[in-house]
């Protein structure tokens, strides 16, 4: 397991145990890195960068993994970005 695998379980597991209110608070602040790492997936591949929809609280972390995945797949590493990440929770 990579360390962006690691801080993103940690992540998701701190995400969850957050009250709704305190999720709904919380989401400006994972958003930004949910789009960063789309745009520095779709600059590695030479992509145009598209916004990442905004589908709420519930999927928020869904979309997150997704973009660590295919960051892992572009060769970026986003570990320290998920932990500073998790400690902003």
């Amino acid at each position: 397991m990579t360390s962006a695998q690691v801080e993103l379980q940690r992540l998701v597991e701190r995400w969850q145990q957050l009250p709704l209110d305190q999720a709904l608070s919380r989401t400006p602040v994972v958003r930004p890195v949910v789009q960063r790492l789309a745009d520095a997936v779709a600059d590695v591949d030479g992509r145009p960068r598209v916004p990442v929809p905004d589908l709420g609280p519930a999927t928020l972390l869904h979309q997150l993994t997704v973009m660590v995945f295919d960051a892992g797949q572009a060769g970026l590493d986003p570990a320290a970005e998920l932990a500073d990440l998790r400690r902003a929770l």
